[in-house]
């Protein structure tokens, strides 16, 4: 397993992260705890929740029982200081958590505190903004999304309240350090140039979507992630289980994703098919798992910290973590770039 810090800080984490968003719904606590016990013993170090977690469904009843799970397992093992834990508060409009405000100074201090409390340690190591409360084009709005709708004071005095109130918090020694999550260019720059007017804490990473079907992040937000050192948490890196192949002709295997969420948050579309079986077939040639694939080629990206990985079930989790160790040949990897010249944003 490789390592790289996280930004400019001299936090190691393992290219590979453990996903946790399942966990309360589609695991159990049980199968939360082994996929933890497995991670750790393979070289993982680094694992990702939110407080909204589990998700598919997401919802009130189920929200904070991930962390939970992590709490106990911390708790059990004693690992606390193996781990590298991330964790992260929700932007606006989740009327369950704290009546939908978002992140601001009061809501970011209620939602650490519980955080804490539920994952049963006295501090995170990478706390994250979920998304942004001024609105943004991830989650497949980017078909509607109009920057021109929002209040320019209002969005630059929010992150300057979250940056002193992060501030805080990093003082007081309940954070290390803190990330975005589902950001803009824009959006990460201004983060940037306030921490450095007002000696405020640095951003060191982002966590936003990035796989075969949707490669965003290699424009802007690649440029800025290098001469900024903010490197990327790789989210949805199998969109969601489809680059499996498993979601092929309309298939909805039992207990899948797509099963629950049926169009897997706007990704299962006919769009995507064409693109999927190219990449099938480019697996199939190489002798590859198509999972292994789509993760190795993630893996290849200079911005890319790391990926964050997710599973339902150990053999799911074993084939994620494996991609680890492949090498993609350079053959297949400009096979990929053909096919996403031809299907450059097919969802």
């Amino acid at each position: 397993m490789k390592y790289k810090n996280l930004g400019r800080t001299d936090i190691s984490v393992s290219q590979i992260c453990l996903g946790t968003m399942t966990w309360g719904t589609q695991n159990s606590e049980a199968e939360a705890h082994e996929q933890m016990d497995y991670a750790l013993h393979k070289g993982i170090n680094f694992f990702d929740t939110a407080e909204m977690y589990p998700t598919t469904p997401v919802g009130p009843k189920t929200q904070g029982r991930t962390e939970e799970y992590i709490g106990t397992w911390l708790e059990k093992t004693g690992k606390r200081g193996d781990i590298v834990l991330a964790t992260k508060v929700a932007g606006v409009g989740r009327d369950y958590l704290r009546g939908g405000q978002g992140a601001d100074a009061a809501n970011i201090r209620a939602a650490i505190d519980s955080s804490l409390k539920r994952l049963r340690t006295d501090y995170i190591d990478l706390y994250q903004v979920h998304w942004p409360n001024r609105g943004h084009f991830h989650f497949r709005q980017n078909w509607r999304y109009n920057p021109f709708t929002q209040d320019r004071e209002k969005a630059i005095a929010n992150i300057t309240d979250i940056l002193e109130t992060m501030g805080e918090l990093v003082k007081a020694g309940k954070i290390r350090a803190i990330g975005l999550s589902n950001e803009t260019t824009w959006g990460i720059q201004k983060y940037l140039t306030i921490a450095e007017q007002r000696s405020l804490p640095r951003v060191v990473s982002t966590q936003n979507e990035y796989n075969l079907l949707y490669r965003h992040f290699d424009l802007d937000l690649a440029e800025l992630s290098h001469y900024e050192d903010v490197g990327l948490l790789a989210y949805s890196p199998l969109a969601g289980g489809i680059l499996s192949g498993k979601y092929v002709g309309g298939a909805r295997p039992a207990g899948s994703r797509g099963s629950i969420n049926t169009d897997i948050g706007g990704r299962l579309q006919p769009l995507q098919e064409p693109p999927v079986k190219a990449y099938l077939e480019i697996a199939a040639k190489y002798h590859l798992d198509p999972a292994k694939l789509a993760l190795a080629y993630c893996l290849t990206k200079p911005f890319m910290t790391s990926v964050i990985i997710g599973a339902t079930s150990m053999a799911q989790l074993e084939t994620d973590i494996a991609s680890a160790y492949l090498t993609l040949p350079e053959e297949a990897i400009a096979e990929i770039e053909k096919v996403h010249r031809q299907y450059p944003w097919p969802m």
